[in-house]
């Protein structure tokens, strides 16, 4: 099992109720990938987090293996998410994936 792991920071640009929007969508849309990318175990997007946190979003999610996670990166589903609910709203992504 391999979890992949993101942190996300939304663009300046966009205002509390804005960001508040575009984070919803973001959710929705990833945890929309369950049942859909073979190999997804889990996942689940985080979007409320504590005043002292540096990031506004995070991805937590479970995968079968580290070629599930190579299929999940092209799989046609996240890569529609990623390009119109994520990528066009972040400044910055870390990542982190690991053998659990």
């Amino acid at each position: 099992m391999v979890k992949h792991m993101i942190i996300w920071n939304l663009k300046e640009e966009f205002s509390s109720e804005e960001k508040a929007q575009i984070k919803a969508e973001m959710k929705v849309a990833l945890e929309a990938l369950k049942g859909k990318v073979p190999g997804l175990v889990d996942i689940k997007v985080y979007i409320d987090p504590l005043a002292t946190s540096n990031g506004d979003v995070m991805l937590d999610s479970t995968l079968e293996s580290f070629e599930a996670l190579k299929a999940y990166a092209v799989h046609p589903d996240h890569v529609e998410a990623a390009d119109t609910k994520v990528r066009p709203y972040t400044s910055a992504r870390s990542c982190m994936d690991f053998e659990i």
